[in-house]
């Protein structure tokens, strides 16, 4: 099904911005669903922004209005960009993608997606 690689991670300060992307290789066509989340502590997973099967961006509350998700079809990239940054976005953030257009699970629930990749880290200070 391909590999998804994530990358643009990095340490800024608060209220400042960065855009992750993630990069698909080694599967010619654009996936059905996309979405990025973070990690939790107790190794649990948070949606944070998505693409659902109808092409719908779907956000968290907690980024509306500072994340913006993206995606550039021809190039077969998912982006994240993140903006006024604060110190609890701090965490290392997934890109997720599968090809089924509908399944049991909503978009923010981690077994809605089958390819996950390695994980780009963001740390926010104060």
């Amino acid at each position: 099904q391909g590999q998804l690689v994530e990358s643009g991670g990095g340490s800024v300060q608060t209220g400042g911005s960065l855009r992750l992307a993630c990069t698909v290789s080694g599967y010619p066509r654009n996936y059905v669903v996309m979405a990025w989340f973070r990690q939790l502590p107790e190794n649990e997973r948070e949606a944070v922004a998505g693409f659902n099967s109808r092409g719908k961006t779907l956000y968290a509350d907690s980024v509306k209005g500072r994340f913006t998700v993206s995606r550039d079809s021809a190039s077969n990239i998912l982006y994240l960009q993140m903006d006024n940054l604060k110190p609890e976005d701090t965490s290392m953030y997934y890109c997720a993608a599968d090809l089924r257009p509908d399944t049991a699970y909503n978009w923010y629930e981690t077994p809605r997606y089958k390819v996950w990749g390695q994980g780009t880290r963001v740390t926010v200070t104060s």
